[in-house]
């Protein structure tokens, strides 16, 4: 791991820098490197964390004295009140929302870290959805069933027993933060009482056990669009879990599992069919009826079609999402050769066998030749 650089350098004072010097440093790298000024910058949120952390230490009498005395390694053990530690931006908005005032994240960002909790969406959540080819070939409209929680009934989502409610927590008064003073800024913590909630529930709901939340089945119609493919995605916006601090719901998403079909192989837009043959249409060459998505269609088998050619449809495959135009239905046909024969068929074989024999064509002629040589080499 990188060693950690000097918090004095990190603020750009010097060792004898006055606690108004340190804090005229930080608010200007705060202001400098702030996410809502930089946006997808992850170097500017690291810089702003890390002259965060410098503030947190120097800004603190006792920590700066023991990080003046023995560096980093001081503020670690017993009685080092520990290295600071930002998850996350909302965790340095709480902790100095209330720095200057306020005016650091209020006057500049629109009070958007005056510690004031932030609320999160719910959760989103995940169903499957089945469909058969033509399905996802053509579009449909589906019904889909999920599981999700809903506010309780019997109490309407307070978590509270019927006739009571819950009750402003003593120990915050309300808030769901405590504040301790730590130098010359307000370090804001969740209460640990309520656990950020404001309230205490004494009489908890006997239907929801004081979650006030219950798991409920809900349908959902769901419109599939033309092409969809294993895996895709359907979101449905604000079906997913509620927001256990009031904010928006979170989203429910149907993953899309496309069943396999008997006779058609699917490769992203395209089709594959593998359509038999006899010897005799191979040879002399044929017109056959091949499925597609649309029905049936007719194409020219020519003499001597062999074992594994193809045949190409154009625009007989499946749609492209959000696209024009399909993919290509291709036809493999295999030459399929009879287990059973009756007595004319078997009569007419041995025949074309004795011509075979007699007139052997030139790829039977090159092996054989190459057969003759790899016993004669040996």
């Amino acid at each position: 791991m990188a060693a950690k650089r000097d918090y004095y350098e990190i603020l750009g004072v010097g060792r004898s820098a006055s606690d108004d010097e340190i804090a005229d440093a930080y608010r200007k790298l705060a202001l400098r490197y702030h996410p809502d000024r930089n946006p997808g910058d992850e170097d500017a949120v690291d810089k702003f964390k890390e002259a965060a952390e410098a503030f947190e230490v120097l800004s603190n009498p006792d920590k700066r004295a023991r990080y003046d005395r023995y560096g980093h390694a001081g503020l670690e053990g017993p009685g080092g009140g520990g290295a600071p530690h930002f998850r996350d931006i909302s965790d340095i908005f709480e902790a100095f929302g209330d720095v200057f005032g306020g005016g650091l994240f209020g006057e500049f960002f629109g009070g958007a870290g005056r510690g004031r909790r932030r609320v999160r969406r719910g959760a989103d959540i995940r169903c499957q959805l089945v469909l058969d080819l033509a399905e996802a070939a053509q579009g449909v409209s589906k019904t889909v069933r999920f599981k999700r929680h809903e506010a309780c009934a019997e109490c309407g989502g307070s978590g509270a027993k019927p006739g009571t409610q819950p009750e402003p927590c003593q120990y915050c008064g309300g808030r769901g933060r405590v504040i301790q003073s730590t130098g010359l800024f307000s370090l804001q913590t969740t209460c640990p009482s309520c656990g950020g909630q404001g309230a205490v529930i004494r009489y908890p709901c006997p239907q929801c056990s004081g979650a006030g939340y219950v798991p409920r089945e809900v349908t959902r119609d769901v419109k599939v669009p033309a092409g969809v493919d294993n895996d895709m995605r359907l979101r449905l916006p604000g079906e997913g879990e509620p927001s256990p601090e009031g904010g928006p719901p979170g989203d429910c998403y149907c993953f899309v599992r496309v069943r396999e079909h008997p006779l058609f192989q699917r490769e992203g837009p395209h089709l594959i069919c593998r359509v038999p043959i006899g010897y005799a249409q191979a040879a002399l060459g044929a017109k056959i009826e091949v499925p597609t998505l649309d029905g049936r269609q007719e194409i020219d088998i020519p003499r001597g079609a062999q074992n594994g050619d193809v045949f190409k449809l154009a625009g007989h495959g499946m749609p492209v999402p959000r696209r024009r135009g399909r993919g290509d239905l291709v036809v493999q046909v295999f030459i399929e050769v009879p287990k059973k024969l009756n007595a004319e068929h078997e009569r007419i074989l041995r025949q074309l066998a004795e011509v075979e024999n007699a007139n052997v064509s030139p790829e039977r002629r090159s092996f054989f030749k190459k057969l003759k040589e790899y016993f004669q080499s040996g």
